[in-house]
């Protein structure tokens, strides 16, 4: 604020200078060409049902990585992922105890200024094109082969400290399952304007919220006629989707 006829001292912001890393991930492809002969739908059939699961495995590999990063079960080779970089105090735990059975929800504010995917060459992952040629078996034996790789350069940038918030140690002990009471808690050490772009979890974890939403609709501890005993499966919190995952795992040590 100032008075009519007064000026004011100019202000500026600070910045800061991120170093992000990028990594090679690399799936190499290969296929028996006596296997590949013998497909009745032909060669190019086998090939690309090789590369749909070769991208569906890579997929899986990146996910695992953007959560556990190099030393929280990812890859050592890949990126640091968002166990390893949330902040300490945007950290909700919900207190599960048994062993190797914890999993996490990660609250993801997924825009360029706070946290996105980073690529080299602008590409993400590049299939390329199926050439013949002998290999060596197992047995160091020589055979014919179709050969591919799928590869690139990619890596995750968490520029800003909002970017996450994270729930952990839920697990099947009595109570320690993923509540609306958790997401509320957790929603709630966002600062006011920022606002988380999707939640992020396990399938036992909405499993676990969806269980916590069913309610008893009278005393005797039944439900009215003809109506459902579970609520549907969940899709949102406050507005925020909610994504399903296999990348998160059920079975983390407990932190």
């Amino acid at each position: 604020f100032r008075a009519a006829n007064e000026g004011t001292t100019p202000v500026k912001s600070t910045y800061a200078n991120k170093l992000f890393e990028l990594f090679y991930l690399d799936g190499q492809l290969l296929i028996d060409k006596t296997v590949a002969s013998g497909v009745d739908r032909g060669v190019e059939f086998a090939q690309g049902t090789e590369a749909s699961g070769a991208v569906i495995g890579a997929l899986t590999t990146l996910g695992k990585q953007v959560w556990y990063g190099i030393g929280g079960g990812g890859d050592a080779k890949g990126f640091p992922g968002a166990t390893e970089v949330v902040d300490s105090s945007l950290v909700v735990d919900a207190t599960g105890s048994t062993a190797a059975t914890g999993s996490s929800v990660y609250f993801i504010v997924a825009l360029p200024s706070f946290m996105e995917m980073i690529s080299g060459n602008n590409m993400v992952l590049r299939l390329n094109q199926w050439r013949e040629q002998t290999v060596i078996d197992s047995s160091g034996k020589n055979m014919s082969a179709y050969v591919n790789s799928l590869e690139g350069w990619i890596g995750a940038a968490f520029y800003n400290k909002y970017a996450i918030v994270k729930i952990k140690n839920l697990t099947e002990d009595s109570g320690k399952g993923l509540t609306d009471t958790l997401l509320a808690k957790a929603r709630a050490l966002f600062p006011v304007g920022v606002q988380p772009t999707h939640i992020f979890m396990s399938r036992r974890s909405r499993r676990q919220l969806q269980i916590s939403r069913s309610v008893v609709l009278n005393g005797n501890g039944g439900t009215r006629p003809n109506q459902p005993n579970v609520s549907p499966t969940p899709t949102e919190y406050e507005g925020v989707p909610i994504i399903a995952t296999d990348s998160i795992l059920d079975t983390e040590t407990i932190a």
